[in-house]
């Protein structure tokens, strides 16, 4: 066979080959993208559901009715209804804590008991509001019962403390804090700010808290924590 018919038959192989592979690749985008707009219409109707019912009220039954499809492809989707509520609360996390944990990692080198104060009273803000707080008191509640509070723990507060911890690290390499467990120091700034505000209103033994409330709240959270890990050179606030 002459050698330049041979080459255009491989040639012709290799780009026949090259558009089924694109063709492939092509389905499998889109199927991706139907599974997750899928998967945020069951959040966002899961949502709606367990904020009218509560979560014992609320049932996959019911979940599915309303998403217009089987429970099976529920099911499909997540493995229970414990599953699914973690989802749902991830969700709202995500738009309320994400920005927040942006903005601490692109903080410069501004006074840090301004940029934890700023940080401390946008979390407390979030943290603190009705819908957080009784999300909360939901996944506290089933949590003795099934792996829940394992799901919600490490899908949200587990990854906010990681990115809290390594901004503090940050600080502790650029000499603004002792050097200490970067983790350990996050959960003790996050026990602190928790301890005049969340927990409180997790018990019900107070109402919703002013702005103003949660600034001094924060102020002496930041204070107390700057206190025990500010290096020498550090103001602690």
């Amino acid at each position: 066979m002459d050698s330049a018919v041979l080459k255009c038959i491989l040639t012709s192989n290799e780009l026949s080959i090259n558009n089924d592979h694109l063709c492939t690749e092509i389905k499998r985008n889109e199927m991706r993208v139907k599974t997750e707009a899928k998967r945020d219409a069951i959040v966002q109707v899961a949502s709606e559901v367990f904020r009218e019912l509560g979560f014992e009220g609320a049932s996959m039954v019911e979940i599915a009715a309303r998403v217009g499809g089987s429970r099976a492809t529920l099911y499909g989707y997540f493995k229970s209804k414990e599953e699914l509520f973690v989802a749902v609360i991830h969700a709202s996390a995500k738009i309320h804590f994400e920005p927040i944990f942006t903005a601490l990692a692109e903080e410069g080198d501004e006074d840090l008991a301004r940029v934890l104060q700023r940080f401390g009273e946008k979390v407390l803000a979030a943290m603190c509001s009705q819908e957080v707080i009784q999300a909360h008191r939901a996944v506290i509640a089933e949590s003795g019962r099934s792996d829940i509070g394992r799901l919600f723990f490490e899908g949200g507060p587990k990854k906010g403390v990681a990115e809290l911890a390594g901004f503090l690290e940050r600080q502790m390499r650029k000499g603004r804090l002792r050097t200490s467990e970067p983790t350990t120091a996050a959960h003790h700034l996050m026990a602190l700010l928790d301890s005049e505000t969340v927990r409180p209103s997790l018990l019900g033994i107070q109402g919703p808290l002013t702005r103003r409330e949660l600034r001094e709240a924060t102020r002496r959270a930041v204070q107390v924590f700057l206190g025990g890990y500010a290096s020498a050179t550090q103001p602690a606030g």
